[in-house]
């Protein structure tokens, strides 16, 4: 698409206008129906969505259902459990100086959003924030990547097929041609965007013309730190899953090692283990373990393999798009590798000596998406919670902190505005509308002027 349909654009947003204005979307019955309608699409249509992330980006069905279809499940679950709960006015304190009276928060739906993926878990980022839209009794216009194709397809089919255009649609095309027609020209209420932090800026920058807010989740270079009472053998494999899921094309994944300089060796050792117990001898082979996404992330990432000294891996196919399992040795902070987010399966390592220099390795770099430590003391857990920011992470594990919607995920920073999963997705497309409700049956007569003499009373109520 080299140019976008603007005229099509303008009788989607109309409609989708119209029907929110309507208020069917606002009932807590309404949101519900709509949530197990997508439930019960994504079930009918698994075999449609793991063969065309298969073919988009070589994800075992496994990989695809646990981090892609069985996510989403988790967030439709979670919500469907607690949404009545979510939609209840909040009562809260309200202040001697207004009573007689009582507060309340109300949660009201933003109204039309635009909800854009990215291509590296292109099902799951598209509809994790869907179920956030839905329950907040929004209407949607989704962008999926236009890089991971069979994907988009299998999207736009599903939603197709469940929801009528003027409550949820798909749009497709360049993401650099269709995103800029939607914001320019049309006043969303609130715009979700994953993806890169250059294209972040863009979002903000064009959301800013119509003072549309946005969430953005982003990326950056996320540490894994492993200090010297870590237990090694779990901490390599957990290391090794995280960084290699999805060939590494995961924006919470480990981006460098931070190890204990004591534990150098033989945590290489078992992370080589790791990686031959999970991929084989030649992880090329292996069904489980993917491919780059295409040429340009390929190239990207090979270029990283010229980089301080190969430990583990190195083995490329530019036909296959195949980079394996690497570690990297001889990695100084200034390398070039570490000036920007890997983004694909190569693991440099830097060592420390005291914890205290922990934090000064990270500060080198913006504020990261994610932290991953790996300790066996709670002295050091405390320190680095307290010296590091970071959007989340994990204490001894990786990368599944996401699959919690009961805590936030979102970064900090250049790595992200705003978070979202669970209770927060829902926060993230409701406006928290603030109403006093005072009584009619009592009018005391302080706040009303004349003040004098009513000076002193009124301190003494507001102190």
């Amino acid at each position: 698409m080299n140019e976008a349909p603007i005229e099509e654009f303008k009788r989607l947003y109309n409609q989708q206008r119209q029907f929110f204005e309507s208020g069917r979307t606002r009932s807590y019955a309404f949101r519900r129906q709509q949530l197990i309608r997508l439930k019960n699409a994504v079930r009918s249509h698994e075999e449609l969505i793991t063969e065309a992330l298969y073919q988009d980006l070589h994800k075992a069905p496994t990989e695809s259902y646990t981090t892609e279809i069985g996510f989403v499940y988790e967030e439709i679950n979670y919500a469907l459990k607690h949404l009545k709960e979510w939609m209840k006015p909040q009562r809260v304190p309200t202040p001697l100086i207004a009573q007689p009276a009582h507060s309340k928060i109300y949660r009201d739906p933003l109204g039309l959003t635009l909800i854009i993926a990215p291509w590296n878990y292109p099902f799951q980022l598209m509809l994790s924030p869907l179920v956030g839209a839905i329950a907040g009794g929004n209407c949607a216009i989704l962008k999926p990547s236009e890089e991971t194709t069979r994907t988009a397809e299998a999207i736009e089919k599903i939603i197709k097929d469940t929801f009528p255009p003027e409550y949820i649609a798909v749009v497709q095309g360049a993401g650099a041609v269709v995103v800029p027609a939607l914001m320019d020209n049309f006043p969303f209420d609130h715009v979700f965007f994953t993806g890169s932090v250059p294209v972040g800026k863009i979002i903000m920058a064009a959301a800013a013309k119509h003072l549309t807010p946005v969430t953005l989740e982003l990326g950056g270079k996320s540490p894994c730190i492993v200090d010297d009472t870590a237990n090694l053998h779990v901490a390599a494999r957990r290391i090794a899953w995280g960084k290699f899921l999805n060939a590494g094309q995961t924006c919470v994944a480990p981006d460098y090692l931070i190890l204990h300089q004591s534990v150098k060796d033989q945590f290489v050792t078992l992370i080589k283990e790791a990686i031959r117990d999970f991929y084989g001898d030649d992880p090329a082979q292996s069904p489980d373990y993917p491919r780059m996404l295409n040429q340009k992330r390929y190239n990207a990432v090979a270029k990283f393999l010229k980089s301080g000294k190969i430990l583990v891996g190195g083995q490329t196919d530019e036909e296959e798009k195949y980079i394996s399992p690497t570690l990297l040795d001889n990695i100084s902070p200034d390398d070039p590798i570490m000036q920007e987010e890997i983004f694909g399966p190569v693991l440099p390592i830097l060592t420390y000596q005291h914890l205290e220099e922990v934090p000064r390795i990270i500060a080198r770099q913006p504020y990261p998406l994610a932290l991953y430590l790996f300790t066996g003391s709670s002295a050091h857990e405390k320190y680095i919670m307290e010296q590091v920011r970071f959007g989340g992470g994990c204490v001894n594990d990786t990368v599944l902190h996401l699959a919690n919607p009961a805590i936030p995920f979102g970064g900090v920073g250049t790595s992200g505005l705003g978070n979202y999963h669970g209770k927060y997705s829902f926060d993230t497309f409701t406006h928290a509308k603030g109403v006093l409700k005072a009584t009619t049956k009592l009018d005391i007569p302080l706040r009303y002027p004349p003040y004098e003499k009513k000076a002193r009373y009124v301190k003494w109520f507001m102190d």
